[in-house]
């Protein structure tokens, strides 16, 4: 099942975005995706829109452009653009102390690596900036790596911010007794760095993240189907998550004893990973993570990026400045380094090399060494659960891809589909 929608956009040829329709339409086809969509954005005109199968392998509900997934880190860049709502007030500045507005943060000790048990720990030489949490060059992680006993630590004291019975300030406090993965600054490591920054939102504006990111950024832009957990009028909406059988899940990230072989990957059999109904995302939850807890449509997000693209507003409502957000896109991590020179070999199906890290989403420094057809200065993420988008400002164009398959590395979904747009440019 389908549903397709392009407009006349110069400089994109009609018949090229029809290679983006067969692209679609051999995920689904094919068994590796039970349905998906794209949303293709150029001089502020949807120049493309298509979906492809369904919502749930059970049913007959169309994946279409009302259907509502999980975007998981896809929310990092929405909290670090309400962060710096708060920057642009004068509530911070970029290299403050992370201590100064958690204190709890003050002691917390550094694993003194190698083959050292978590025990071994060495005192901080710097404190955590606020900088070093939007870039991730904190030196904190994730519980689902498997790369170091800190990632360990995490997993045997329930540090996850996926849980919905405590708190945001329970947990950060938590996090603060974990011992860093690395000293601060010298290492990029993917972390749960910005849902530490969802809890600074909450100390700096006096209200809960969630409040924040709704009266600041979720409702200006009228992103009205985004939210930490489905309402009910977009239940009928939601999305079942699939993963791949017999696939390792996000247990792989990190670890390169489980890195796939060179070469393309055979079709897995799907299997239910959380299923639409009952989910934990159907009911509100107490711990708003502003690393990866937010629901929403590929609409609502269109007009995220399309805010980004037009520095800063968007139907004339501004939320930060164009230098704000030209700032936000170039690369802050320290010397000019990409990803890759700095430490984690490999997250979801990219190396990174020439790919830096600006303030909350990755910016391509070397088409050529990043092997990538795009423009340099391109800034993207995506989700646990193969969601994706990406921003050209020289093109004036931003791509979405939506679907519900766990782990994003399960297959190259995201170079396959660069290759499809960009194919489609004419000019």
């Amino acid at each position: 099942m389908t549903s397709s929608k392009q407009q006349s956009v110069s400089d994109m040829s009609g018949a090229r975005l029809q290679r983006v329709h067969h692209w679609l339409q051999q995920q689904v086809s094919s068994g590796r995706l039970a349905g998906a969509s794209v949303l293709i954005g150029r001089h502020s005109k949807t120049a493309f829109f298509d979906a492809a199968g369904v919502t749930e392998l059970a049913s007959e509900s169309r994946f279409d452009r009302d259907t509502v997934v999980r975007i998981y880190s896809m929310t990092k860049p929405i909290t670090t653009v309400a962060a710096m709502i708060l920057f642009e007030q004068g509530h911070f500045q970029l290299d403050d102390p992370l201590a100064h507005y958690l204190p709890e943060f003050a002691e917390t000790s550094v694993w003194a690596g190698g083959n050292n048990q978590i025990s071994a720990t060495e005192n901080l030489q710097s404190m955590i900036t606020v900088r070093q949490l939007m870039n991730h060059t904190s030196g904190l992680s994730y519980d689902f790596m498997h790369a170091s006993p800190v990632d360990q630590y995490y997993r045997d004291h329930g540090i996850s911010f996926q849980q919905t019975d405590c708190s945001l300030q329970q947990m950060v406090k938590k996090l603060a007794a974990a011992p860093l993965l690395c000293q601060p600054g010298t290492q990029w490591n993917y972390s749960v760095a910005t849902d530490v920054l969802g809890r600074l939102i909450e100390v700096w504006s006096g209200q809960t993240l969630r409040e924040f990111l709704l009266e600041c950024v979720l409702q200006p832009l009228k992103m009205q189907n985004t939210d930490f957990h489905v309402g009910e009028k977009n239940l009928q909406h939601f999305c079942a998550m699939y993963s791949p059988r017999g696939g390792d899940g996000l247990g792989a990230v990190g670890n390169t004893t489980k890195q796939s072989a060179v070469g393309p990957k055979p079709v897995m059999p799907l299997e239910l990973a959380d299923p639409a109904t009952g989910s934990r995302y159907t009911r509100p939850t107490q711990l708003y993570s502003g690393g990866g807890g937010l629901t929403g449509t590929i609409d609502d997000y269109a007009r995220f990026c399309q805010m980004i693209l037009n520095g800063g507003e968007l139907d004339g409502v501004r939320l930060l400045s164009p230098l704000t957000v030209d700032f936000m896109c170039r690369n802050h991590l320290p010397d000019n380094a990409d990803m890759a020179a700095m430490g984690q070999p490999v997250w979801s199906e990219t190396n990174y090399q020439g790919i830096g890290f600006g303030l909350g989403f990755a910016v391509v420094l070397d088409p050529v060494k990043a092997q990538m057809i795009t423009s340099a200065g391109e800034c993207h993420w995506g989700g646990a659960a193969s969601t994706f988008f990406w921003i050209d400002r020289t093109l004036d164009l931003y791509a979405i891809f939506f679907t519900q398959l766990l782990p994003s590395s399960t297959y190259p979904l995201r170079k396959e589909l660069r290759t499809q747009v960009y194919q489609s440019v004419t000019g």
